[in-house]
């Protein structure tokens, strides 16, 4: 088993943690603090990837879970679930940059899998991934999911998502059948 695994705590999201969250899910996917890590879209994507007003949306939702996942009093990793009906979304996932490679982010997503799991008796996960994160996208197939072949567009034009530097982006649904 992961060491880190030991040493983390995992609780749903307080209005609270707003600010230190969208600051986590920015330093893991834009600017320059993104490059620390692996999963960085500072090549394909400028701009915001999340804002306070989006974070408190789902914390308030009555669908919508935050998970935070804190290691020595800090947050250190994020994932939003929401229920779906027969399935739940995984969204909203970040692990802090300096911590990224080290097997953080699975022992995150089987915890979300399995709160899902519990919470909603869902038997799928799904996600979409932006198409071209072809490494991203790997590191999910390793952990279960299949890619789908169903995509849906990005959404050009609306900057609380990004400014995008390439015209050719769209997200690709991921399922993973949940046991």
């Amino acid at each position: 088993m992961d060491t880190t695994a030991t040493r983390l705590t995992f609780r749903d999201a307080t209005e609270a943690d707003v600010d230190a969250l969208v600051a986590l899910v920015e330093s893991a996917y834009r600017g320059e603090s993104s490059r620390a890590g692996w999963t960085t879209e500072a090549d394909i994507l400028e701009g915001q990837r999340t804002d306070p007003e989006g974070v408190l949306e789902v914390i308030r939702s009555s669908d919508s879970r935050l998970l935070v996942v804190e290691q020595d009093g800090g947050i250190v990793a994020c994932c939003q679930l929401e229920h779906r009906g027969d399935h739940a979304y995984f969204g909203m996932f970040a692990v802090s940059p300096t911590l990224q490679g080290a097997g953080l982010g699975r022992t995150v997503i089987a915890e979300a899998e399995r709160q899902a799991r519990a919470a909603w008796g869902v038997t799928e996960m799904h996600m979409t991934v932006i198409s071209v994160r072809d490494d991203l996208i790997a590191w999910y197939e390793r952990r279960g999911y299949r890619r789908t072949g169903r995509t849906t567009p990005f959404p050009y034009g609306d900057e609380r998502f990004g400014v995008p530097r390439r015209d050719d982006l769209r997200f690709e649904l991921l399922v993973k059948e949940l046991a």
